[in-house]
């Protein structure tokens, strides 16, 4: 199955931001025994590309590895050359789309407005990420009004009691980040628990869908 497919098929991305570069495996243990299977690891967190390299070498065959909070070209090419299959963006840059889908990845950018929207679409990205999605699935719903076809991400504010209203809203996949991992907790065995069933949580949730 390719990347994009996927992402369409199993619908969350997990937000992986500034936990300790030694507790990543086994926090995507957790998640993976949970039912969560494509994780993005944010390029604001330490030693990022060196965790994003040995989770592409430890885990490749069962995860689906990304890179998110890329900013432009040169960190999108930095981070597919140390094994993302997908880049994510927070905000709408045309090179970084470009660079992305020239070495064969799935491009996710950030945008907001509907101009924005429809430029990221129209210069080849795959999903738009809708972000910040805390102003209400109401949003992406009128945004789905004129723009069926363009795939939509919410991401920034989904959680188990909204998730469906952006479902019904239109949307194609999730961004879930702090509602699944709160990176300010030690990442202990009970703690990691919680993280597998709120995993499997979300993943019962699309299941549905």
């Amino acid at each position: 199955m390719d990347t994009l497919t996927s992402i369409l098929k199993h619908k969350i991305v997990v937000i992986i931001r500034g936990i300790d570069p030694d507790d990543f495996l086994k926090v995507a243990d957790a998640l993976l025994e949970g039912g969560l299977n494509i994780m993005e690891i944010t390029l604001n967190s330490k030693n990022a590309l060196s965790v994003l390299k040995e989770a592409a070498l430890q885990l490749g065959d069962q995860l689906l590895i990304g890179a998110g909070t890329v900013l432009n070209a040169v960190s999108a090419k930095e981070a597919i050359s140390a094994g993302a299959k997908f880049i994510v963006s927070p905000s709408l840059d045309i090179e970084t789309i470009r660079a992305t889908k020239q070495l064969g990845a799935v491009s996710i950018p950030g945008a907001f407005t509907a101009t924005e929207i429809l430029s990221a679409y129209n210069n080849g990205a795959d999903i738009i990420k809708v972000f910040p999605a805390s102003i209400g699935a109401n949003y992406l719903r009128d945004l789905h009004g004129p723009f069926p076809q363009i795939p939509m991400m919410p991401t920034g504010g989904v959680n188990l009691t909204n998730i469906r209203e952006f479902q019904k809203a239109g949307a194609v996949a999730y961004g879930i980040g702090s509602a699944l991992i709160d990176a300010s907790q030690k990442m202990t065995k009970d703690y990691l628990i919680q993280v597998r069933e709120k995993a499997k949580q979300f993943a019962e949730v699309v299941k549905g869908f």
